[in-house]
C-alpha cells in the first residue's frame, strides 16, 4: 500500500553522521513557536504506521539532509522507501535486485560480501578489531590526508568511501551485508555475534543506492541507542537532537518483524541515464533551487 506521512517533525533522527534540516512554526496551538525538522528520511513515520497494523507499506517521499551538496549529493532528495513484514534483510535484497533489473533494464550479476571480509580482503584487516593507529597508518599508505579524525567509524567510512566504494557493483550489483553495530542503530543485532548488525547497502558503478535493515523492533534497546548517539554529538561538537517518542511509544506497542529499505531515486536515475552528477538528472539543484 502507498502512503504518504508528513515531512516535518517535531523530532529528528539522532545520528551524528546525518544533520537535519528545520524551520519554526509559529501560530494557533503554538504562539511562541514550535521547531520543526524537516524529515532525512520517512522510517520513523512509516514504523509507526506498521506498528498500527498497516502491512507492507511504500512511499516516494522528498528528504531533506543539511551539508551534503556534490556531484552525488543534493540537500533535498527522492527516496524510495517500503518495509516488508515477515521478511529478513537478506530476503529484501532479492526483491532490491529484483527492482534494479525492471529499472536498469538487465538482469545483472549479484555479489554478496560482508562487510567484515570486505575489509579483510582489501586491507588485511577486520574493522570489529583494528586499533587507530592501524586505520591511520592505511590511509596513509592509501595517500589519504586524514585531517582530525577521532572515532573508528569516521576512519571506516573515510577508507570505504575513498578506497572500496570506487570499484563496488563494477560488474554488476553488489550488495554488502552485516555492518558493524555502531554504525545501524536502527537494525537488529546479529544473535550470533552483537559486534555486527542486519544492515545492508547496495553499490552499483561505483555508486552507494539503497540502505536496509532488519528492522530493530527493541523499544528500549532503541531508546539506548538514540541516547548513546546524542552522546556521540555532544562529544562532536553537534547539537543533541529532540528523541522521537511517538516512534518509541509505537515499538512498544509492537513492530511486526519486518525489513525495510531506502533507495535514493535521482542517483537511479543518474546511472540509468548514463550521466555522472545528479545536477545532470535533477531539474532544480541546490545552485538552481
Amino acid at each position: 500500500m502507498e502512503v504518504c506521512t508528513p515531512v516535518l517533525s517535531q523530532a529528528a533522527g539522532t545520528d551524528p553522521s546525518i544533520e537535519p534540516l528545520h524551520t519554526r512554526y509559529t501560530g494557533p496551538a503554538y504562539p511562541q513557536g514550535l521547531e520543526l525538522f524537516l524529515q532525512t528520511s520517512p522510517e520513523f513515520a512509516m514504523k509507526r504506521l506498521l506498528a498500527g497494523g498497516s502491512g507492507p507499506i511504500y512511499q516516494i517521499a522528498q528528504v531533506f539532509r543539511d551539508g551534503e551538496y556534490g556531484s552525488r549529493h543534493n540537500p533535498e532528495f527522492t527516496l524510495l522507501e517500503w518495509y516488508r513484514p515477515g521478511l529478513d534483510h537478506h530476503d529484501l535484497m532479492k526483491e532490491v535486485a529484483a527492482l534494479m533489473y525492471a529499472c536498469l533494464g538487465e538482469e545483472l550479476g549479484v555479489e554478496k560480501i560482508s562487510y567484515t571480509e570486505l575489509f579483510e580482503r582489501q586491507f588485511g584487516w577486520s574493522p570489529l578489531q583494528v586499533e587507530i593507529r592501524q586505520l591511520e597508518d592505511t590511509a596513509v599508505l592509501c595517500g589519504i590526508e586524514t585531517g582530525n579524525l577521532e572515532y573508528r567509524d569516521q576512519w571506516l567510512d573515510l577508507l570505504m568511501s575513498l578506497v572500496i566504494e570506487p570499484n563496488l557493483g563494477k560488474q554488476g550489483l553488489t550488495f554488502i551485508y552485516d555492518y558493524p553495530a555502531s554504525q545501524a542503530s536502527l537494525a537488529r543485532l546479529n544473535p550470533e555475534d552483537p559486534r555486527i548488525a542486519s544492515r545492508f547497502e547496495l553499490y552499483y558503478q561505483g555508486v552507494e543506492l539503497a540502505n536496509g535493515f532488519h528492522e530493530l523492533a527493541d523499544a528500549a534497546e532503541q531508546r539506548k541507542r538514540f541516547v548513546a548517539e546524542n552522546h556521540q554529538r555532544r562529544q562532536r561538537g553537534l547539537r543533541q537532537l529532540p528523541i522521537d517518542e511517538n516512534l518509541l511509544d509505537a515499538l512498544e506497542q509492537g513492530l511486526p518483524d519486518c525489513a525495510g529499505v531506502a533507495l535514493g531515486l535521482d542517483r537511479l536515475l543518474m546511472l540509468r541515464l548514463g550521466k555522472t552528477t545528479l545536477d545532470e538528472v535533477l531539474t532544480f539543484s541546490l545552485t538552481k533551487a
